[in-house]
């Protein structure tokens, strides 16, 4: 087993790959279903000696199999979000303090301190189901932040305007994160002049609005908030890791953390910088599940190891990766 304060010290790009391949053969000999899955490739484990020869699980093992390289007891079932009728991921958690320390580490390394904030809290999607990493981490956050004006708010607009204004006018830093259709909700009912105050958008329009390129949208959150940046977390059901973009949508990791760009022809080969193709993670906090994880996002990476979000394969995109369909 590989201790966690291994993971959340890591300092270089060659301790991460050292750790990521331990946490590689780890994971091989105690996940079945990602063992399976290197059987398939006919991975041959002590052949792998880099990060690009590593294989990814698909995404969508997390719908259709319990994904875990633990036998402790379950602690959380993080799910993620879905219309009725549809099969949603379930992220089964067998320690959540890895959880907890990967996210008050990241915030930390992008923000700074908690307690320098007021936390305010737009997510009624999130807020109206159970299960949500999202509103566990944002729930945290917001208790961390020891700030008696942090909270969540659902559909009481008017009184989140308020508070807005108030704060930011007396100086407060605020972070309001926010899915993105009830921030343009928001701003269609009162525009604003933000001094103080971070907007940070968690993606996604839930079904309420039509999808919009980011350029357009953190454009439209820009004016209607006054602000000159938008800021985005980067994150899903089936990570305990999250990356930001404190503004051009340009992400950034944290240190256990790490994208590939996969060639979406072939799956198991790699695009070169500046290059689209889908997002490989590697979250090295899901020791107890998977770390490794292919996406159905589509991106590019940069020198410096952060990337950009450009959308979404449609499933008939997807190929080299349903090799365990039953």
């Amino acid at each position: 087993m590989i201790p966690s304060q291994d993971i959340f010290t890591i300092s270089s790009a060659k301790q991460f790959e050292k750790i990521a391949l331990k946490v590689f053969r780890y994971q091989h000999e105690n996940n079945a279903i990602y063992r399976e899955f290197c059987d398939l490739l006919k991975t041959d484990k002590g052949a792998v000696k880099s990060l690009e020869q590593i294989p990814f699980l698909p995404i969508q093992f997390f719908k259709s199999h319990e994904v875990l390289s633990s036998s402790a007891p379950v602690q959380e079932t993080f799910t993620s979000s879905g219309t009725t009728g549809m099969i949603t991921s379930k992220h089964l958690i067998t320690d959540v303090t890895l959880y907890e320390q990967s996210y008050r580490n990241a915030f930390s390394e992008f923000y700074g301190n908690i307690e320098d904030y007021a936390v305010l809290a737009l997510l009624p999607s999130y807020l109206e189901r159970t299960g949500s990493s999202l509103i566990y981490m944002v729930k945290d956050l917001i208790e961390l932040s020891n700030n008696e004006n942090s909270g969540f708010y659902l559909h009481n607009y008017d009184e989140l305007i308020s508070k807005l204004l108030e704060l930011d006018a007396a100086g407060q830093n605020v972070i309001l994160i926010g899915v993105t259709y009830a921030l343009l909700d928001l701003i269609e009912k009162r525009k604003f002049q933000l001094k103080n105050t971070i907007i940070m958008e968690t993606g996604g329009m839930k079904g309420k609005r039509k999808e919009i390129i980011r350029e357009e949208l953190h454009q439209i959150l820009c004016e209607g908030f006054g602000v000159s940046s938008i800021h985005s977390e980067y994150g899903m059901t089936e990570l305990l890791s999250q990356a930001y973009s404190l503004g051009n949508g340009i992400f950034e990791c944290p240190s256990w953390m790490h994208i590939l760009i996969r060639d979406p022809e072939d799956a198991l080969t790699y695009v070169s910088n500046g290059k689209t193709g889908g997002i490989n993670v590697i979250d090295l906090a899901n020791i107890n599940s998977c770390s490794f994880i292919a996406s159905q996002d589509l991106g590019k990476k940069y020198p410096n190891n952060s990337f950009e979000v450009l959308g979404r394969f449609d499933n008939s995109d997807i190929r080299g990766c349903n090799l365990m369909v039953y």
